[in-house]
């Protein structure tokens, strides 16, 4: 059992220094969106490993980016993001794109791009 527990903490230990992102800059967004769905997507269009990662608050729609420094702008993020469907404070999606999220995740739009 105690070899077990120490497997476990290990096991803990090395997922979260390879999830650590180095040189980090943090900073805040506005993006479009309206559910769990969307907050999945969000947030998985924004990581990458060991260079971005990223927490979008569905409530607020505020999404808060974190990303190293050396490997990538804010700017990079923001448009994988705005390529998952999702309009931001920087970048559009395409009308296309948007169309085909999910329902649910049709958010209201405050302006169209037809890119």
């Amino acid at each position: 059992m105690k070899t077990l527990t120490l497997t476990a903490i290990a096991l803990v230990a090395t997922l979260t220094s390879q999830a650590q992102v180095k040189n980090a800059k943090t900073e805040t967004y506005n993006v479009s969106g309206n559910c769990e769905m969307c907050k999945q997507r969000i947030e998985t269009a924004a990581f990458k490993r060991k260079e971005s990662k990223a927490n979008w608050d569905k409530e607020t729609h505020l999404l808060t980016l974190k990303y190293d420094s050396v490997k990538t702008t804010a700017n990079t993020v923001l448009q994988r993001i705005a390529d998952a469907g999702y309009d931001n404070e920087k970048f559009t999606t395409t009308t296309n794109v948007y169309n085909n999220l999910p329902s649910c995740c049709q958010y209201e739009r405050k302006k169209a791009s037809s890119k």
